[in-house]
């Protein structure tokens, strides 16, 4: 007796085909599974034998072997315990045979359990070819975005044999209804007193999509700035959602019910985190708070503090967008176009260049802690902005300080103007503008011309700091309503880079 059922699997987020195939022959009594399963998926066996016991269905006699399908890939976690128990029913001719994909961990009474990475499956069945599948209900809420599938939700294993066989239906998981996520007040920027420039180089850094670091001594409001950076983000779309759902959904960390991840990510790791928690990784490859993420802000609060392999393996995803894992069992690649929010002191003890306050570190224990920030890195940086301490008068002024919403409104107009300007292109922001559409969508005025090949001459910048420095002026010039970047715009973003060279070349 002999049956073949599809079912999916993930690398990293990338999902792949898996053909479970079950073979019962008559032999001494026996069940073992094979195709490179991990210790969830061997435990099947008694998840799957208890749910026929239990559930009435009549266990096949003999040896049962059943191999998961590509034999060369890893198979992990407890979703192959349906389409297990599925094939074990259709090698007896208990049901018919069936080309839908199966997804669900069994509980020993035969209830259908909800599994991890069910959108990102879904989305690569439908890739397949794959016109039909059955996932656990609680599974449903993400399952209702995937277009173009039959999805039936199972809640109960005698529930799918009923409906397999034609007894009875089985509920479309766009068909039940799910709650929105509750969404708590986000921190609002009219909470924070004074900090004018910080908050002006927090909007250009919301509007293009750019790196930003703050440097300045300790209670002067860098984490509470930082934490202010969602609330004036622009709204995700669609297809933004469901990239970062995918992740989120990968990694188990999807609220239950909720069908789509809309706020953008806000992660804060602490200085602590190892190379493998912000990358990604594991013997069962996780991605890690880079892609986590994806599509939002990614803060390091004390900069200097992170582990210095850590801060370096930002570079490549800072550049590219995407993380590239080199694995044994192959390479895995995640999203990771996120904006960076970093924060330090200046000097171990805080008050290095603190106009009031006496800093006691010694140049070498200053210069060794400002250099366990790299020039690479820095240079990757598009904002440096120092945040100097508020003054009494600032702190107890009643007047009333600029709300996020009147900030998101500016950076909504930016980003609108960006997306008419690369509408066409895989671009959404300024921040990702490619060498090719530089020239093209930076035209530089006379004056800010100038400029530029002077302070290119004067500050011995990088190509990559000429870029930046550019795509900087552009989205200056995207807040004010300019087609051409002006002396004046490409004097603010040239501000942005210099601090630099306070801190950096004392």
């Amino acid at each position: 007796m002999f049956a073949a059922i599809t079912s999916l699997g993930l690398q990293g987020i990338e999902p792949f085909a898996v053909r479970a195939e079950v073979s019962v022959s008559r032999a001494m009594p026996a069940f073992d599974i094979v195709g490179l399963p991990d210790t969830a998926v061997r435990e099947s066996r008694e998840r799957v034998r208890s749910v026929f016991q239990n559930g009435g269905f009549p266990f096949p006699e003999g040896r049962i072997i059943v191999n998961l399908a590509p034999a060369d890939i890893k198979k992990n976690g407890s979703l192959y315990d349906l389409p297990i128990f599925v094939g074990l029913l259709a090698a007896q001719g208990l049901i018919p045979d069936t080309q839908a994909a199966f997804l669900g961990e069994l509980s020993l009474s035969g209830a259908v359990q909800r599994v991890n990475g069910v959108l990102p499956m879904l989305l690569g069945a439908r890739a397949l070819g794959i016109h039909k599948a059955y996932i656990p209900y609680d599974n449903a809420a993400e399952a209702s975005v995937v277009e173009g599938l039959e999805i039936y939700a199972v809640q109960h294993v005698s529930q799918l044999a009923d409906a397999l066989i034609g007894k009875s239906s089985l509920p479309i998981a766009g068909s039940i209804p799910h709650h929105a996520p509750v969404s708590c007040p986000q921190p609002d920027f009219s909470e924070v007193k004074g900090q004018q420039v910080a908050k002006r180089a927090l909007e250009i850094a919301a509007a293009g999509g750019h790196n930003i670091l703050m440097i300045g001594a300790p209670g002067t409001g860098k984490s509470m700035l930082a934490k202010r950076i969602p609330s004036i983000l622009p709204e995700m779309t669609d297809r933004e959602a469901i990239e970062t759902t995918k992740i989120y959904s990968a990694c188990g960390m999807l609220e239950p019910g909720a069908p789509l991840i809309r706020t953008r990510p806000f992660r804060a790791p602490h200085h602590t985190i190892s190379p493998a928690g912000l990358c990604g990784g594991g013997s069962i490859p996780q991605p890690g708070e880079i892609s986590l993420a994806h599509n939002g802000v990614l803060f390091l609060d004390e900069l200097p503090e992170f582990n210095r392999s850590a801060m370096e393996a930002l570079r490549q995803p800072l550049e590219d967008g995407v993380l590239t894992l080199a694995r044994a069992q192959g390479r895995l690649t995640y999203p990771s176009r996120f904006m960076l929010a970093a924060a330090m002191n200046p000097c171990p003890c805080g008050y290095f260049g603190h106009p009031t306050r006496a800093c006691t570190c010694s140049d070498n224990q200053v210069s060794r802690y400002l250099g366990k920030v790299s020039g690479p890195l820095l240079d990757r940086i598009d904002l440096h902005v120092e945040v100097l301490p508020v003054n009494y008068e600032q702190l107890s002024s009643h007047q009333q300080e600029e709300s996020s919403a009147v900030i998101k409104a500016r950076v909504d107009a930016a980003r609108h103007i960006q997306a008419k300007r690369f509408a066409g292109h895989p671009v959404s922001c300024n921040a990702e503008i490619p060498p090719a559409l530089l020239r093209e969508s930076c035209p530089l005025s006379s004056g800010a011309e100038k400029l530029m090949r002077l302070v290119f001459e004067k500050l011995g910048l990088s190509g990559r700091s000429y870029d930046r420095i550019l795509k900087v002026a552009r989205t200056i010039a995207d807040l004010d309503g300019s087609d051409e970047i002006q002396l004046s715009h490409l004097s603010e973003a040239v501000q942005y880079r210099s601090l630099d060279r306070k801190y950096w070349h004392h």
